[in-house]
């Protein structure tokens, strides 16, 4: 049995959560535990049955208070930790996953008669359907000249805050007006878990167009609907704190759920793919991490503030304090693969590899992992969950070129691994051609497993892989950011360099395979450009005729 002075971290994402318990003093991971959210993602219907349009991604905030009741105490059992050795909680959460809650904190789909509402529930981070007022907000904004839309490479996401409040709005006003508050889960959960209400920086820049400590005007809200002016002082404005901060202190309740003792810090929350840079230990200018997962995001800090096309956001302090922290990501990547998987995979495909007690990602790969660059002669465009960076365009779908009567399974996959390489380093091209150096490159989240995706990415992006040292970045990152909170240590760099985990040059590019993958990779920016940059609007016609259709 650990006596050892101990946090908790536990990451929200997209389908569970996950709870680690980790030693202060060297960040050991002594125990860790899932669990699943019994409602998953909302995208076809609520609970009740009632459909959803497309674009939608929904979730219920009971099955987040689920992860404290089960996945904290199952970790301290696991970890053979005393609970009274526990010194503080740390959480983060996707972003922007956000919801509509009273004074209190109550979320409006727990109140009698809106659980058939859609707009009551959680909006996750990959609700898409708020894309026609993100092209208002961008546009109004470039009319106007406003200096914050700068920051975020001059267009805002669909994903975040403003439009998805100005969606709920305009499509179920009594919804809008029955919000007393606006909150980000990961802020909502920290709520829960010691009763005080208190914004935190990370989401607050990045995800609420928070500049030079001010959001966006009541007359350029106003310019959007006359009922949007008050949005900020009405439903969203409320303290900030500083990333490592301590919220206050766990409450009698949530010591119940969780097993912890009451009082111990609560750490001001986070965002799963920033509080991954510390665990990482990448606490200096031109680290870049890629946290890969259903997603990728893409976080550096840097000593230089410069605009970046087509970035999420750059936020002074935004993942560590005294740089200025870039956020960039891409929309889809595991979700495609796991969707060529569920759509793609012939019968006789998955029968070879149960026969060889493989999962169909690892049979793929062993075909695919064959192959010689451009073997295949094939080139996908990743967009099947729209394009995050550096188009910011949601609309945007993917395309596979190529294909012939003699295309494999194998080469397909081969291609969309290929395809999610080169958004990550259209991503690289883009920082470095705004002389915001890109100096190494770690890898972080679930796919490191993959081998093969990894050599492609080294080899795509001609730069030596690392990869973190632990299966649960986020969880470490924010269990770290607990024991600063808790003042184990003065800052989370001095907390990096004791807990953080890190494999430098795990995958080093190929020389040939790399020039191969240039003359893909030119392949790839023509579809870019001309699919994504006006040239072709196929895919937002296309986009309209779906929405017509299902209406």
């Amino acid at each position: 049995m650990s006596l050892a002075p101990c946090v908790v971290g536990v990451d929200f994402g997209t389908l569970s959560g996950r709870a680690l318990v980790v030693r202060v003093s060297d960040g050991a991971e002594l125990g860790v535990a899932e669990h699943p959210y019994r409602h998953a993602v909302l995208d076809r219907e609520l609970p009740d049955g009632t459909p959803l349009p497309p674009d939608w991604a929904l979730q219920v905030p009971s099955d987040y208070i689920d992860v404290l009741r089960h996945a904290v105490p199952e970790a301290l059992a696991r970890a053979d930790v005393r609970p009274e050795h526990v010194v503080g909680i740390g959480t983060d959460f996707t972003a922007c996953t956000v919801l509509p809650v009273l004074a209190d904190g109550t979320p409006l789909c727990e109140l009698p008669g809106l659980d058939s509402r859609p707009h009551a529930y959680v909006k996750l981070w990959r609700h898409h359907a708020a894309q026609d007022q993100a092209d208002r907000i961008n546009k109004l904004a470039a009319d106007r000249k406003e200096p914050w839309l700068q920051r975020y490479g001059g267009r805002i996401s669909s994903e975040w805050e403003f439009a998805k409040a100005l969606q709920v709005l305009e499509e179920d006003p009594e919804i809008y007006d029955r919000t007393e508050r606006w909150v980000e889960a990961a802020d909502w959960i920290v709520w829960q878990l010691c009763g005080t209400y208190v914004r935190n920086a990370c989401t607050a820049g990045y995800k609420g167009q928070f500049q030079d400590g001010s959001y966006p005007s009541p007359d350029h809200l106003a310019a959007l609907n006359p009922g949007f002016a008050g949005f900020v002082t009405d439903k969203l404005d409320q303290s900030i704190a500083p990333l490592g901060a301590s919220a206050g202190c766990l409450t009698a309740e949530a010591a119940a759920w969780t097993g912890l003792p009451e009082g111990i810090s609560v750490c001001v929350g986070n965002v799963d793919a920033h509080v991954t840079a510390p665990a990482a230990t990448a606490v200096e200018a031109g680290q870049m991490v890629a946290i890969m997962g259903t997603s990728t995001c893409h976080v550096m800090s840097s000593d230089q503030q410069s605009t970046v096309a087509g970035m999420c956001g750059v936020v002074e302090g935004g993942i560590l304090p005294g740089l200025w922290g870039y956020e960039a990501g891409q929309s889809g990547v595991g979700d495609i693969f796991a969707w060529f998987i569920r759509t793609g995979l012939p019968a006789d495909y998955a029968a070879r590899a149960k026969a060889l007690d493989q999962t169909p990602h690892e049979y793929l790969t062993d075909l695919a992992a064959r192959q010689k660059v451009g073997e295949h002669g094939l080139v996908a465009l990743d967009w099947h969950s729209g394009n995050r960076s550096v188009l910011v365009d949601h609309d945007l779908s993917g395309v596979l070129v190529g294909q012939t009567l003699s295309t494999r399974p194998e080469d397909i996959y081969r291609a969309l691994l290929e395809a999610t390489a080169f958004g990550t380093r259209t991503i690289i091209d883009a920082f470095e051609s705004a002389s915001v150096p890109v100096r190494e490159l770690i890898v972080a989240g679930g796919l490191t497993k993959n081998a093969l995706l990894m050599q492609i990415y080294a080899d795509v992006t001609r730069r030596p892989l690392g990869v973190i040292g632990s299966a649960q970045g986020p969880a470490l990152g924010a269990a770290m950011h607990a024991a600063v909170a808790a003042g184990a240590y003065p800052d989370i760099r001095a907390a990096a360099h004791a807990m953080g985990k890190v494999h430098r040059g795990v995958h080093l590019p190929d020389p040939d395979r790399a020039a191969a993958y240039d003359r893909l990779y030119a392949e790839y920016q023509l579809l870019h450009d001309y699919f994504g940059r006006g040239a072709n609007e196929v895919m937002h016609r296309l986009r309209r005729m779906r929405a017509e259709a299902s209406a």
